[in-house]
């Protein structure tokens, strides 16, 4: 059976995949440059409901059309 391509979107880069889930890590990875470590990645979640921060280790499993964003990762200074 062949693979199903998935389009996903983070930060407006549009990314095929045929992969049915990725980790945070693997999604930083698809997007072109590669999104580092002072980023928060983000799944945009419809509706009033708080979009939903994915870690590097999270598996996420994709749906065609899914947008993930980015935002600066906040440091508090010790």
């Amino acid at each position: 059976m062949p693979n199903h391509e998935i389009t996903i979107h983070i930060d407006r880069q549009t990314i095929k995949t045929d992969a049915a889930s990725l980790t945070g890590t693997q999604l930083r990875n698809l997007h072109t440059p590669p999104i580092g470590a002072d980023r928060d990645l983000f799944l945009k979640v419809p509706g009033p409901t708080d979009d939903e921060l994915i870690g590097d280790d999270q598996s996420v499993q994709l749906k065609d059309g899914m947008q993930f964003y980015t935002a600066p990762r906040t440091i508090t200074p010790g």
